[in-house]
């Protein structure tokens, strides 16, 4: 039997983080067995990605569970705050460097089962986005506020298998990021197997392809890393890394 899972990741993460001008940093890193003398009302997420395309983002979120503890069905709160930089190149070959800053604040609820969770969020969030030089293509500038909407699930359809989704749209600059995982346990509470992520907004797309190792610990933080392959509508092929933490108080 499928023993009591709790939902460990729920964002953006990135997600893994995002490169260039749609990054909706929300990742999952999956789930671990829930003991019954544990109890978390909150959990830190933190981000690391880099690209071979010139891009590098870090991101920070904080999951509130303020009623019920997080391995039970209850409201959340979810603050998340991403930062990062990218470069590409402009129709007369010259390059452009962006940065981007972002926070949103976003509230739901998650449905917590024996074998999987379910988490709906919506909320605003705030972003800037600068460039180093102007660039008429590019009309994701400025700054401005947007409606953020997010959806995350995990289940374990078998006890030694795994599926993760994530996905979130902001009306600000139609910025979207979707990722899927799966994984096989190939030692307790660590699980490996492909991901793909999908992300984009106003002014570009990207696809990744990859392969990651998600639930080892680092003391009492969780961990995951990825790496694979990605394609970007501006700079094309490159490859991805990202690391991934997760602690819970």
């Amino acid at each position: 039997m499928v023993k009591p899972v709790r939902h460990l990741f729920v964002a953006a993460l990135a997600g893994a983080l995002l490169p260039q001008a749609a990054q909706a940093a929300d990742w999952y890193t999956g789930a671990e067995v829930a003991r019954a003398e544990e109890s978390w009302h909150v959990a830190i997420d933190a981000s690391a990605s880099v690209t071979s395309n010139s891009s590098a983002f870090g991101a920070v979120s904080a999951t509130i569970a303020p009623f019920t503890p997080l391995q039970e069905s209850g409201a959340r709160i979810r603050l998340q705050g991403i930062a990062g930089t990218y470069t590409y190149p402009t129709t007369t070959n010259q390059r452009v460097r962006g940065v981007q800053e972002e926070g949103s604040a976003m509230f739901g609820y998650e449905w917590i089962w024996r074998e999987a969770a379910l988490g709906g969020y919506v909320g605003f969030n705030v972003r800037n986005n600068s460039l180093s030089i102007p660039d008429p293509r590019n009309p994701v500038v400025g700054t401005g506020v947007g409606l953020k909407t997010a959806l995350d699930f995990y289940a374990q359809p078998t006890a030694r298998t795994m599926v993760a989704a994530y996905g979130s749209y902001s009306t600000l600059f139609d910025a979207y990021y979707a990722r899927f995982r799966a994984g096989y346990m190939v030692t307790d509470g660590v699980y490996v197997g492909p991901e793909a992520t999908f992300l984009g907004d106003a002014f570009f797309n990207q696809w990744r392809a990859g392969a990651h190792v998600t639930g080892f610990s680092v003391g009492p933080v969780k961990m995951s890393i990825g790496a694979g392959y990605v394609f970007d509508r501006i700079q094309k092929s490159g490859y991805y890394t990202t690391v991934e933490a997760r602690t819970l108080f």
